[in-house]
């Protein structure tokens, strides 16, 4: 038996099995993630009573919003929006990216084949010129192995972005539930103040009827006439405005929707609209585990550090195994001959000297880069907590402000009344009850108004609190 054959033939077996061993339980040299502490505040500003596990973010969003017709939209936006197509496809395309990037991890094998005719010359007597031909097929395979990280660290890096794509879905998926609801208050509330406009028009045309006559009459002046021309006036040019804004606001709806305009379908109008009847709002550290931007930004971070560690391992070499095997000949038999077979492996390695501080450039550049996206992790913590807090303090002063409003229309009305009964008394002008009725219907739209915040403040607490965080993708679309 031939040893030195039986070595040379070991050789090459244990050096890959070495090296594939070297592979994986390689020096994976850069940072290790940890996330930077953002010391939330133990209560959110504003906050009521102390903090409590359950929050209206643990509900799904048709339990929050009741309205069915609103419902109908939410689901259909959900379903349609194409905002939201082209998230879920930057999220294929994100998981596509990580297999490119982990594929460097494996053996690639290729193939090669050549077929050629050539003319060469030969010095040597009797020879000179010949023409011959060559064909060749062969397999080649190269390996990197991934000694100090560089290949893994850039494979976490994509994973990062895949699951960041993910979260901006899920935040937008979120926006969007918000955005379709607060357009729907913000539409029956101005089909309130409508009404209130068309109710507003018609009494002052009424009142411009009755000046015109005393004035033709002779019995009133033409002060009367004008005052009741400009209010009616002016009731007509709100309602023209406001059937304007209806349409406009249902276009926004409807791109929201993925639809082409359409009117939209009402429920319930504005005074019957219901919310919760308690809103909690958790504690401050769900936070950090809820709210999808949140949850983003810190993908961001973790793909930042990954990217340093591929910096890093960007100065060690490059250390990889390749191999050839095939067959080459004048004639295409001549290939799978064993006298014309071609083989070759080995190892290899390789690493930068000077690079003209290329290298060290692009390190200090992923460093500053992981400092970028610390600061803008903590910047969309401390929005978080305005926001959360914005809407509770909404909350609160809306109450005060809606009783106190509903007061003041009570007040406005009975104040028309008895400036009527003054009227029909002859104690005072007609001018007494155009004032009160001029004092009376923008308290109403105030009112509208104030009701519909009421609305949109609970709306913006549970986008602030991350509301739905607990569905499953499917869940969203269909209310349960």
């Amino acid at each position: 038996m031939d040893t030195r054959a039986t070595r040379s033939s070991i050789a090459p077996t244990v050096l890959v099995a070495l090296l594939a061993a070297v592979s994986v339980a390689g020096c994976k040299v850069g940072p290790r993630y940890e996330r930077p502490d953002p010391k939330p505040v133990p209560v959110f500003k504003a906050q009521v009573g102390p903090s409590e596990s359950a929050s209206i973010a643990d509900l799904p969003w048709w339990q929050v919003f009741n309205d069915k017709a609103l419902q109908a939209l939410i689901s259909e936006g959900l379903t349609n929006n194409y905002d939201l197509h082209a998230a879920t496809a930057r999220i294929e395309e994100a998981r596509e990216q990580v297999a490119v990037v982990r594929s460097q991890l494996f053996p690639q094998v290729g193939y090669q084949a050549i077929a050629a005719r050539q003319k060469a010359f030969i010095p040597i007597e009797q020879i000179g010129n010949i023409t011959y031909n060559t064909f060749g097929l062969a397999l080649n395979a190269a390996w990197e192995l991934d000694v100090w990280g560089r290949i893994r660290h850039a494979t976490d890096a994509a994973q990062a972005n895949l699951y960041a794509q993910d979260d901006v879905r899920r935040a937008l998926m979120l926006t969007l539930a918000s955005d379709i609801a607060t357009g729907y208050f913000l539409l029956i509330e101005l089909d309130r103040e409508l009404a209130i406009a068309q109710e507003s028009a018609s009494t002052y045309k009424q009142t411009l009827e009755y000046f015109t006559l005393r004035f033709q009459g002779g019995k009133d002046t033409k002060l009367a006439v004008d005052r009741a021309q400009a209010a009616y006036d002016a009731s007509q040019a709100s309602v023209a405005a406001l059937n304007r804004a209806i349409v406009q606001a249902e276009d926004a709806l409807c791109i929201l929707l993925g639809a082409y305009p359409r009117t939209i379908t009402r429920g319930m109008n504005l005074a019957a609209q219901t919310m919760p009847p308690q809103t909690p709002v958790g504690q401050t550290t769900d936070l950090l585990e809820r709210r999808p931007d949140i949850m983003q930004a810190e993908q961001v971070m973790i793909g930042a550090n990954a990217e340093i560690g591929v910096a890093v391992a960007n100065y060690f070499p490059v250390i990889g195994l390749s191999a050839l095997f095939g067959g080459q000949g004048q004639h295409p038999e001549d290939i799978f001959k064993s006298n014309f077979g071609i083989w070759s492996i080995g190892a290899g390695l390789a690493g930068p000297i000077f690079q003209g501080g290329r290298l060290q450039a692009a390190y200090h550049a992923q460093q500053a880069y992981w400092d970028e996206t610390i600061a803008q992790y903590k910047k969309t913590v401390i929005t978080a907590f305005q926001e959360t807090s914005d809407a509770l303090i909404a909350q609160q002063t809306l109450v005060g402000q809606r009783a106190a409003l509903e007061h003041q229309v009570g007040a406005l009305r009975e104040a028309v009344e008895l400036a009527l009964e003054r009227y029909t008394a002859g104690k005072a002008s007609y001018i007494e009850v155009l004032d009160a009725e001029q004092a009376l219907f923008p308290s109403e739209n105030a009112l509208a108004q104030t009701e519909r915040d009421q609305l949109l403040a609970v709306v913006n607490l549970y986008k602030a609190l991350g509301g739905g965080w607990n569905l499953k993708d499917e869940e969203w679309t269909q209310p349960h």
